[in-house]
């Protein structure tokens, strides 16, 4: 008798699990990320009465994540009927050397999101997303790798924000757009200090053909304390256009973006940025691509200019293993202090930014595998 139950039960397990199957999948995926990295031009000393770093070295260090984030996620669809579906997804990020994730970010600090998708009206999603600022990755030669487009914007556009309502149309006639809304959750509808998170906001538009595609985007990230925009390189409003060109084995590609704050509180000053930057990639063979990029900024209020200039690529041993090297230089004017890294604004040993004026170089080679 607890045979036959038993068979039973297995019967009605494996109908129950192949209908499933029929209506919905699971995957997980992730991508590991790991290599060396020379720097020259990396602070040392201190100040006793600035703070602020006195000398420069140069530093050998195994690294996680210069050509990209080291992650894993899982993603999950249901089919609910009539072209609708619903949807989840969670992703967070790890540092490959030292198996660590986020520190105070959660297991799911990149993606934790739910919604109903329709192939003909769209997605909305609700949770925590990269904020859409990440946008531009598209438009980054380096796909803003740490020595890209991040480093001279100090990492603003690698935000992600908490409290999301988004939206993402399906594509007609070449066109899509995407919008995302951001809650501060305070009794402040932009933030008042009593929330981790500012009101954040932003709109973005792509238009894709064969041989070009072009994308604008419009954010605005408000600082949690005070609901104000108060730094350029977080706080800020930020408007970005860019290029890319398809001919053959070869991308173009070109981008002019800005971000203004209202007040330089927190940016030494600084309320406006402009930044522009170009590049090529080579498919030379369905294995191997080189990439060449300059990247410059310019910011108001005595915080100078730096341009970027780096060389690298990447050579796949199968589909999902790739080998990737950059070599790269950071040029900064007389009171500038970029660094190659997306380095927090300041001139202390603790922001890795050179010392005002100076300029850092450096090599990154590394291997990124997907599963």
């Amino acid at each position: 008798m607890n045979k036959l139950a038993a068979v039973a039960l297995a019967s009605v397990l494996a109908t129950g699990a192949g209908a499933a199957c029929a209506q919905s999948s699971v995957t997980l995926y992730g991508r590991i990320d790991a290599g060396v990295e020379y720097m020259s031009g990396v602070p040392t000393g201190q100040n006793p009465v600035t703070g602020a770093a006195t000398g420069s070295s140069s530093r050998f260090r195994a690294e996680s994540g210069d050509w990209g984030t080291s992650l894993w996620g899982i993603k999950g669809v249901e089919d609910i009927g009539g072209g609708t579906k619903a949807v989840f997804h969670l992703e967070g990020a790890f540092n490959t050397m030292t198996g660590q994730g986020p520190s105070n970010n959660g297991l799911f600090d990149r993606y934790a999101t739910v919604g109903i998708a329709n192939d003909r009206f769209g997605t909305v999603l609700l949770g925590k997303e990269l904020f859409l600022s990440n946008g531009v990755w598209d438009f980054d030669p380096f796909g803003q790798s740490n020595w890209s487009s991040a480093s001279l914007v100090r990492g603003r556009n690698w935000n992600h924000t908490s409290n999301n309502i988004s939206y993402q149309s399906p594509t007609i006639a070449g066109f899509d757009i995407s919008g995302q809304y951001a809650l501060s959750n305070a009794t402040n509808w932009n933030g008042n200090g009593t929330t981790g998170q500012g009101r954040a906001d932003a709109i973005q538009l792509t238009y894709t053909q064969p041989v070009f595609q072009i994308r604008a985007i419009y954010d605005e990230w408000r600082d949690a304390a005070n609901g104000t925009l108060d730094d350029a390189f977080n706080f800020s409003r930020e408007y970005f256009g860019g290029v890319n060109v398809f001919l053959g084995k070869f991308k173009l590609q070109a981008v002019y973006q800005q971000s203004h704050s209202s007040s330089g509180a927190l940016s030494g000053g600084i309320t406006l940025t402009q930044q522009e930057w170009g590049g090529v990639t080579w498919q030379a063979t369905p294995a191997a691509a080189l990439i060449a990029a300059v990247y410059h900024v310019n910011a108001n209020n005595g915080g100078g200019n730096a341009t970027i200039y780096t060389v690298g690529g990447t050579y796949n041993l199968t589909k999902r293993t790739l080998l990737d090297f950059q070599i790269a230089t950071a040029r900064n004017s007389t009171h500038a202090n970029f660094g190659l890294n997306a380095n927090s604004f300041g001139d202390t040993t603790s922001t890795d930014n050179p010392l005002p004026g100076h300029s850092q170089s450096g090599a990154y080679a590394g291997i990124q595998h997907l599963f």
